[in-house]
């Protein structure tokens, strides 16, 4: 599935593994991220951290009808506000995706799947 945009040049075909590349790093450029977590379900009620190589493998991008939303799944450092890690994350992958690609996104969804202590490493 690819998101499309039309110029006056022409079409552009993004695919959506390129959306969520661009905001997995993105997002690693906020304070109190540790990193993105696997979408899939908990071990043991741990989550399980994905590498830098990964990053897309933690958001779901949803194009219908033209609107983009992205479900990203993170993981936060003890410590911070989760409230103002995930709204910087929110504000930072929406401006990221506008100036980069020029994709408006609807909104960004976001789900903190643990909190990581410096032990934790």
């Amino acid at each position: 599935m690819t998101v499309e945009m039309s110029t006056s040049l022409g079409k552009i075909d993004v695919t959506e593994d390129v959306i969520a590349r661009i905001a997995g790093g993105a997002a690693m450029e906020v304070f109190g991220l540790v990193g993105m977590a696997s979408r899939k379900a908990l071990k043991d009620g741990i989550a399980e951290l994905l590498g830098r190589d990964n990053l897309s493998k933690g958001v779901v991008v949803h194009n219908t009808n033209g609107e983009v939303v992205l479900d990203m799944h993170i993981i936060v450092s003890y410590g911070v506000k989760i409230s103002e890690v995930a709204g910087n994350v929110q504000r930072r992958v929406r401006y990221t995706l506008e100036q980069t690609v020029g994709i408006d996104v609807t909104a960004v969804n976001i789900f903190v799947q643990g909190v990581r202590t410096d032990r934790d490493s």
